[in-house]
């Protein structure tokens, strides 16, 4: 009787060699519905990575302008233009546009990367780090690639 059962064990392991069809169509399904969920959620966080990385590169002209200025100078801090003054103070990842900070740590023009443009109007680091600005008040206004809009 033993060697029945073994013969009849060894029979049907040897007949499963792989996957039925329904069992490859079910993985197939199941990972086409995480595909769904991920993608957007992923594109999501690119973005908001790159508008964080933008209100950085703000913070840190700011941080950059206030160590000119305690370097004893006089001019008004600019960047991304013909005569910036500042660019011996930072270095960064994305291309301002007329940047002018104050003594008092408010900035003013913009910077673009990847086809976001942050633009900011007397904008102090606080206003910056607001995680929506607020458009109407035009002090910090985020925009987007225009396929995205």
């Amino acid at each position: 009787m033993k060697k029945f059962l073994k013969q009849l064990l060894n029979k049907r392991l040897n007949n499963e060699k792989g996957l039925t069809l329904i069992e490859l169509l079910a993985v197939i399904v199941i990972l086409a519905i995480v595909a769904a969920i991920a993608v957007p959620a992923i594109g999501n966080i690119i973005e908001n990575s790159r508008i964080k990385a933008l209100k950085s590169d703000a913070v840190t002209i700011i941080n950059a302008a206030q160590i000119y200025y305690t370097d004893g100078k006089t001019d008004a801090f600019t960047l991304g233009g013909d005569s910036a003054t500042g660019t011996e103070y930072v270095q960064l990842s994305s291309t301002p546009t007329d940047i002018e900070v104050t003594k008092t740590g408010e900035i003013s023009g913009s910077l673009a990367k990847d086809g976001y443009t942050l633009t900011f109007t007397s904008a102090t680091v606080a206003e910056i780090n607001v995680e929506s600005p607020d458009p109407e008040e035009g002090i910090v206004v985020i925009s987007k690639p225009s396929d995205e809009s």
